[in-house]
């Protein structure tokens, strides 16, 4: 195995990420099945335990935390009770948060009912940001810019990214690093930044299926080019990794564990890659490190982080 980058813990609580997008909150309930409803052919769930976590641009932060990097989060929430606990979880993580408000903005909740250790279902509740507070985020968003060394777009499609484009180029004029997650089939948006990371599917929806390698190395590299990234990583699942740039591509296979739960897997393998380039790592670099860590949090349930010492741990160096 290639020998992997290794950072001091002071080195990455140097690192400073931006982190901008969709933030949601995550609730589950657990319960004991014990019976089929007589109403209808589904499960009966006894909830006997609820909980609360941070999910989509607020995990991505969380996971950068975890790290031992610093954090701060832009997003756009309504003015409701969920919005609230969330805000309240992120500060008791040490995330700094920077919340626009709408009130008539529902925040998104994603509530998922657990039954013997299987998720049973899911119930979305949400609706869109006005366009207002969005561009009032634009003006917060270059106040803080200075203060971090990269940027991280976390799209989840939910409408508070409409101004990524305006933001990428205050970002480039600053000379920081920009990740993005992205959403959707059209990339023309995310012109100019430094990566961005679609999985497997996403890919596919923008430049169309591929039947081998050198034809997904086409594909890729000249997505890359129209959009004038520094790099593009593909995330791969089962099969790892795979990093294209100016410099041809990069490939790190999957570590095998156990997998129990890949929800959040996507959030840990971007906020790594922008914990780390923020500390210093060039984007080859940090790629097999985020790899590791999108590895590890398979192996833990519902939206989950990785620490320094799992990230650094010697016996994987």
């Amino acid at each position: 195995m290639t020998k992997l980058s290794t950072l001091s813990r002071e080195q990455m609580a140097q690192a400073q990420v931006l982190v901008v997008g969709d933030a949601m909150l995550d609730r589950y309930w657990y319960g004991a099945v014990d019976r089929i409803s007589p109403e209808a052919p589904v499960p009966v769930v006894r909830v006997t335990r609820e909980e609360e976590r941070m999910g989509a641009s607020a995990n991505v932060a969380y996971n950068i935390v975890s790290l031992g990097a610093q954090a701060s989060l832009l997003t756009v929430v309504g003015d409701d009770d969920a919005s609230h606990k969330l805000e309240k979880l992120v500060a008791q993580t040490g995330i700094r948060p920077y919340f626009g408000r709408d009130a008539e903005l529902q925040t998104t909740v994603k509530l998922r009912v657990i039954g013997r250790q299987q998720q049973l279902l899911r119930m979305d509740f949400e609706n869109t940001p006005k366009s207002e507070i969005l561009a009032s985020q634009s003006a917060t968003f270059a106040t803080l810019l200075p203060t971090h060394q990269a940027v991280l777009f976390s799209d989840y499609g939910k409408g508070g990214l409409a101004h990524v484009g305006d933001m990428i180029a205050l970002a480039l004029a600053g000379g920081k690093k920009i990740l993005i997650d992205p959403k959707g089939s059209d990339y023309s948006r995310y012109s100019q930044a430094s990566v961005i990371t679609p999985n497997r599917a996403e890919l596919q929806q923008v430049v169309g299926s591929w039947h081998s390698e050198e034809q997904l190395r086409t594909k890729a590299q000249n997505l890359r080019k129209e959009l004038q990234l520094e790099a593009l990583l593909v995330t791969r699942s089962e099969e790892g990794m795979t990093l294209y740039d100016d410099a041809g591509e990069v490939h790190v296979s999957a570590q095998a564990r156990e997998v129990f739960d890949v929800t959040g897997a996507g959030d840990t393998v971007i906020a790594t890659m922008a914990a780390l380039v923020a500390a210093g790592l060039s984007l080859r670099d940090a790629m097999p490190l985020a790899n590791r860590a999108g590895s590890v949090v398979v192996g833990k349930f519902g939206t989950a982080t990785v620490s320094y010492e799992e990230l650094f741990a010697k016996e994987l160096l």
